[in-house]
């Protein structure tokens, strides 16, 4: 088991990106590592079928960090043995032409989980507060207070029965740089570069600013932040996926009674 504790952005308290590791410690090897893995991922099954049973809650996962901090992938790696058909996975892009004329959180709301299902968001609203922030996309007047909008939609998602856990992956300007140039060397990756990426390095300060405020300001009791360092990909997974399991089993979920008597019904 991994303590993951240290890794919550505690509701309150002053965040500097910088200082804090993005490759850990991890304490275990690889291979204990991906023993850890198997059995995670199993007790994950579990939780994930006695959520679904008992239809009471649902789960919103939101995964956020800069470009190559491998939100896909540790979205593949952690969920991959699970259910797919109680899964939906969401990718926030640009908003388009009639999001813009929406408020920020119109085209997020839609996508937040039904009792019983699991809803991952690569990338989220919190795009409205960091891109739209350090690309200036909007006034500092409109992204400030759109803060206090992002706690009172949690809070509401919550009190009507959705759990949030918000991870962000934590990398290094130097990590990103090894992943971008991946990208560039292999044939098989290079779809995945964008040169908008280069532009966006250049601001990395500005990002990592903006990634403290967001984090100070919404790391919540009802929807908690945890920032994952995220360069040992095989550890990343592992706090993710135990995160998920340590705030699924505080449910203390169960299976429903059924209205009949199994031992009454014969099959032929």
């Amino acid at each position: 088991m991994i303590e993951t504790a240290k890794f919550l952005a505690v509701p309150g308290s002053n965040i500097e990106l910088t200082s804090l590791a993005s490759k850990e410690q991890v304490g275990l090897s690889e291979h204990e590592g991906k023993q850890l893995k198997q059995v995670l991922a199993k007790r994950l099954r579990k939780l994930q079928e006695l959520l679904y049973a008992s239809r009471q809650k649902g789960l919103l996962v939101v995964f956020q960090g800069l470009d190559a901090s491998g939100k896909n992938s540790t979205i593949r790696r952690s969920f991959q043995t699970l259910n797919p058909t109680n899964i939906r996975v969401k990718s926030f892009t640009a908003p388009t032409r009639r999001e813009k004329q929406q408020d920020f959180l119109w085209r997020i709301h839609s996508h937040a989980p039904r009792k019983g299902m699991i809803s991952i968001f690569n990338r989220s609203h919190y795009e409205d507060v960091v891109t739209a922030r350090v690309r200036k996309l909007v006034d500092e007047s409109l992204w400030s207070q759109r803060f206090k909008h992002v706690n009172a939609f949690e809070q509401m998602l919550a009190e009507e029965g959705t759990i949030i856990i918000k991870f962000y992956l934590h990398i290094s300007k130097d990590y990103q740089k090894q992943r971008l140039q991946r990208r560039l060397n292999r044939k098989d990756k290079l779809w995945k570069f964008d040169p908008a990426d280069i532009e966006d390095r250049q601001h990395w300060e500005d990002y990592m600013q903006a990634y403290n405020d967001a984090i100070q300001h919404c790391s919540t009791p009802w929807a908690p932040f945890y920032i994952v360092p995220s360069e040992t990909r095989w550890y990343r997974d592992l706090i993710v996926m135990q995160t998920l399991v340590n705030a699924l089993e505080k449910l203390d979920m169960s299976y429903p009674d059924v209205d009949f008597d199994p031992s009454k019904i014969s099959l032929r």
